[in-house]
């Protein structure tokens, strides 16, 4: 049986200064019925196949996130994926994957690293970055702790501006940046074909 590719999903979530802030974030957050399908759910397994394995660790305190707490779940799955694996970070999760592989050496490379609409820096509007998420001047280690690197962005995204892809692109200058006409917004997509593409080219490569 051909060795599956391990795909390990950080998701996004909030971050606050105070509890006055996230307690009103509670109280005024729309709430909808039913389940809502999300390409970063049960779809992405399925349109990557069998030959994949797609993990979703449900990070601590979501909605109001820390840094320090995020760090100690991930490093819970990283020894976990002995073959050939890939990161995904949406959003939060985005900007998490880059704070640590910017400050932390990985024992062994991941085929590539998938940053979908990540902050850069505390210039989203309406959001603060706190929980200690906020990155260093110095990112070059993140080239160095990954064989490829993508920033994916919307143009339409009315929670990440697309200006932070040219950050990143500063910063990180062997990184591929790709920006969609629209994405839905905040990549509220069901399906993310463009992705599953180009993980599935990605797992080819010896």
């Amino acid at each position: 049986m051909k060795e599956r590719i391990d795909v390990l999903y950080i998701h996004g979530g909030n971050t606050f200064v105070n509890d006055k802030d996230y307690l009103d974030y509670l109280r005024t957050k729309k709430v909808p019925l039913g389940k809502i399908v999300k390409w970063n759910g049960d779809n992405f397994q399925d349109d990557l196949g069998p030959n994949f394995r797609v993990t979703w660790p449900r990070m601590p305190l979501q909605d109001n996130a820390r840094y320090r707490d995020w760090k100690i779940m991930f490093e819970n799955y990283l020894p976990l994926l002995k073959g050939k694996y890939i990161l995904v970070g949406g959003s939060l999760g985005g900007i998490f994957l880059a704070k640590y592989l910017s400050e932390n050496k990985l024992s062994k490379k991941p085929i590539s690293v998938y940053f979908v609409c990540p902050p850069f820096d505390d210039t989203v509007p309406g959001h603060r970055l706190a929980g200690n998420f906020k990155l260093k001047n110095d990112l070059s280690l993140i080239e160095e702790n990954c064989n490829k690197l993508y920033f994916l962005f919307s143009e339409d995204d009315d929670v990440v501006p697309v200006s932070h892809a040219e950050k990143y692109r500063v910063k990180l200058p062997k990184a591929k940046v790709a920006i969609y006409k629209s994405k839905n917004g905040h990549f509220l997509i069901k399906k993310f074909p463009e992705i599953v593409k180009m993980i599935k080219a990605d797992a080819l490569v010896k």
